[in-house]
């Protein structure tokens, strides 16, 4: 065996440019692997860093007009209480936007996990510092004075001083006691977010500004936790159903028709679970044919290379050498080019993948996921070089086989066959060619969607707008609408301003709400009698013109539209197609929320994008901030300066009115990062999916090309001497090559619209019937062609005939 590698390395040596070229490609398409296991190892395949993470489950509710991963308070403790299946169940939400003060008088913007009592201690965590929150810590609302740092704020804000255990800090004004830091490795219980710290879910109402605990009908907690040993998932299911069959009757408003099922945590259960596994097991599949492009590649590299050594072989056979040594020393060489592959692609998927471990990818929130390469990445990485080299010799192994020493002796030549006849290399070169053109199509219809999606009607218009966040709680203040009144006033007072609006929320942001929608005639208000789920939003009257959303009937509101008033609300279309049975009808109609709560509507306004790209048209009402007060505060400032200075003006002017509320100034723009997340994220994916089958297309035909123009430079000197123009001496040349590019190129774009439909799912407007997208691979695939076909085309047409007849 030592023999054999120390001929396969001389072998290799006395071709270095075919031994970089096999070993740049495979590195390629390893990393590639390399790179899209390891996302798809932490996001899918990997659990939850807790403490026997396989019988981990979180509870989701469904109900008649679709289903959510959250839970009430109220419904947490029933289920908590009466369920047999589960060790215990836990409750955790994540909270955006609190802020904390550790002493220096001026608070910061933290992310918080707000987790029942039992939360830790039902994980099995051990804190690194200090304890846990515990069960026996609550006694009711607001009663818990205890807060869990995460290791990396511990490590960041206090520098890792271990005195920090047993100081107080303020959260919301709010005094609090630092009980513990948590291990490094634990992020909590959703693997793309990494909280600040880990405070009491009993505390939401001083903490997050509003309070739903005693409220059975709104959702807004996570349940998760370990089934007991020998409990199946089905069966845990079956009893939750029990009881929530149970609560209905008990709580019909509020309960009827729920039914509860069983996912895996850790991406909100199937709400980013289901559509992430769909992603990376698409992406997955793309990587495989990244890596079969390369395995092709390279096996017609060896072809090509077997016969140019074909004389060489055929003379060992002759002299008594055995055919199995042959293909062992080949094998050899396979493996050895694929080991050296895999080791370079796995060092750049490495570095890679460190990088994307520490990407923020939206400003302002601890988002991001640990996809540190861990063994099962290199045992691929492994698996997959030794693999493909085994796929690749299978190539030249062929030929071997079916190889006649002495007819190869006798004609003096490697005879490459002949030229009408369809070869193995042929066909190899039309599955790299198919592949790319399948990673081409689904990169352009993501790129594609991409920019529709830049451009498209959101129902607001976030171009020349800026976002002013904060929470007046943070700064003592507490449903006191005069301050917001205050701020609005301060902003339209800047030069260059020319529109400042006022919402809780704004479209398209992490955050969300919706409340069940009756008729007017309705008196039953259980869930199953409501006639939709609108989105909910709180806004100024001057909201509509700062955020650019038309308004198509009736009126906005006015600073008259109070307390003192009944509740009028502004919809859009949808809602009142959906409600009030069209825009015509809708003015000085009324709905009922809230279990009566009877609502006028004064106008309507166009749909929009209120959770994601990718939803359908959902039904939205606005109510004005004077009759829901609301500390969470979103400052819509619309401007015709420079967006730096209006920037620094507006902090200026707003920090007059009081220097210790804590401000978040950015452009709308930057506000949709969440929202455009997967889409660029699936962009920028296939689009490297893409660049990599080009590359490995480019080579390929530039490979075959190159080796028919060299073995057939004879043959082209005959032509040149018996008159045969340039055109013929192209067409000979290239002609098989251009052939099967266009064969390769359509079959892989038939399968790369096919394959894109999935695409509609995370990038919004991705559609593979785009005109521009299927012109794009043409001309893509047309670039690739005539890149890789350039120099061959040129060393043909240099055949000079007499030299070439004189050398003979």
């Amino acid at each position: 065996m030592n023999a054999d590698f120390r001929l396969a390395l001389r072998q290799l040596r006395k071709s270095p440019g075919f031994a970089l070229t096999a070993v740049l490609t495979l590195s390629l398409a390893i990393g590639a692997n390399a790179i899209v296991f390891s996302v798809l190892n932490a996001l899918v395949l990997h659990p939850l860093r807790v403490p026997n993470p396989d019988n981990l489950y979180m509870i989701e509710r469904s109900f008649e007009r679709g289903s959510t991963t959250s839970q009430s308070y109220p419904d947490y403790i029933d289920l908590r209480d009466r369920n047999r299946s589960f060790e215990s169940l836990i409750s955790y939400d994540i909270v955006g936007g609190v802020g904390l003060d550790t002493g220096s008088g001026n608070p910061s913007v933290v992310w918080p996990y707000l987790v029942s009592g039992n939360y830790f201690d039902s994980l099995g965590i051990r804190p690194y510092l200090g304890r846990f929150l515990h069960s026996s810590d609550e006694h009711g609302k607001n009663s818990v004075p205890y807060v869990v740092l995460s290791y990396a704020y511990w490590r960041s804000h206090f520098n890792g001083d271990p005195s920090a255990v047993g100081r107080t800090i303020r959260i919301n004004k709010h005094p609090y006691t630092i009980c513990g830091v948590a291990p490094a490795d634990f992020r909590g219980t959703e693997l793309f977010f990494a909280p600040d710290l880990w405070a009491p879910l009993v505390d939401l109402p001083q903490v997050g500004g509003w309070d739903p605990m005693e409220n059975r009908g709104s959702h807004f907690t996570w349940v998760i936790g370990h089934l007991k040993p020998g409990v199946t998932a089905g069966a845990a299911a079956a009893e939750l159903n029990t009881i929530a069959a149970s609560l209905a009757k008990s709580y019909p408003k509020e309960d009827e028709g729920m039914k509860l099922s069983l996912s895996r945590p850790g991406l909100v259960g199937d709400m980013l679970g289901r559509p992430a596994r769909a992603f990376m097991a698409g992406l997955m599949l793309l990587a495989g044919l990244i890596l079969l492009a390369a395995c092709a590649n390279l096996g017609s590299l060896f072809a090509a290379r077997t016969a140019d050594r074909s004389r060489e072989i055929a003379v060992r056979v002759a002299l008594g050498s055995s055919r199995r040594l042959i293909m062992r020393q080949l094998f050899t060489e396979a493996i050895l080019i694929s080991v050296a592959g895999g080791v370079v692609g796995l060092a750049g998927a490495v570095a890679i993948l460190r990088v994307l471990s520490t990407w923020r990818p939206i400003p302002g929130i601890p988002i991001n996921v640990p996809v540190n390469p861990d063994a099962k990445t290199y045992a691929v990485a492994l698996f997959l070089a030794l693999f493909s080299g085994f796929l690749f010799a299978l190539v030249p192994a062929r030929q071997v086989l079916r190889a006649d020493p002495w007819q190869i002796i006798r004609s003096g030549s490697s005879a490459i066959g002949s030229v009408g006849r369809l070869t193995l290399r042929d066909v190899l070169l039309a599955l790299q060619i198919a592949i790319c053109a399948v990673l081409v199509t689904s990169s352009l219809v993501a790129v594609r969607g991409l920019a529709r999606s830049l451009h498209s009607q959101f129902g607001f218009e976030p171009a020349n707008a800026m976002l002013v966040q904060t929470d007046l709680k943070m700064a003592g203040y507490d449903g006191d609408q005069r301050m917001q009144m205050r701020m609005l006033d301060a902003a339209a007072a800047i030069p260059g301003v020319t529109a400042v609006g006022y919402a809780d929320r704004v479209p398209l942001s992490i955050s969300g709400n919706d409340s069940s929608v009756f008729l007017d005639t309705t008196t039953d208000y259980r869930p199953t009698n409501a006639v939709a789920d609108a989105q909910q939003f709180n806004v100024s009257p001057d909201y509509f013109r700062a955020a650019g959303t038309a308004l198509l009937s009736g009126r906005t509101f006015t600073l008259h539209d109070d307390g003192k008033v009944p509740t009028m609300a502004v919809v859009n279309r949808e809602f009142a197609r959906k409600v009030l049975g069209g825009v015509d009808k809708a003015i000085g109609g009324h709905f009922k929320i809230w279990a009566g709560t009877r609502v006028e509507v004064v106008g309507v306004v166009e749909d929009g994008k209120y959770e994601a790209l990718t939803e359908d048209a959902q039904p939205a009402m606005f109510f004005s901030f004077l009759q829901q007060p609301n500390s969470s505060t979103r400052i819509i400032v619309r401007y015709e300066r420079a967006p730096q200075e209006i920037a620094a003006a507006v902090q200026q002017s707003l920090h007059s009115l009081d220097l210790g509320l804590p401000l978040e100034i950015k452009t709308w723009n930057s506000e949709l990062g969440s929202a455009l997340f997967p889409a660029r994220v699936a962009t920028v994916a296939l689009g490297v999916m893409g660049l990599l089958g080009a590359m490995l297309a480019i080579t390929g035909i530039f490979g075959m090309a190159s080796y028919v123009v060299t073995k057939r430079l004879r043959e082209f000197g005959i032509r040149v001497a018996l008159g045969a123009n340039q055109g013929n001496v192209l067409s000979a040349a290239l002609g098989r090559a251009f052939r099967l590019l266009a064969i390769g190129s359509l079959a892989g774009m038939i399968l790369g619209v096919l394959a894109t439909r999935v695409l509609s799912y995370i990038v919004y407007l991705a559609t593979p019937k785009d005109p521009i997208v299927l012109g794009g691979v043409i001309l893509t695939m047309l670039f690739v062609g005539l890149v890789a076909a350039w120099i061959p085309a040129r060393h043909a047409l240099a055949v000079d005939p007499m030299i070439l007849l004189r050398e003979e």
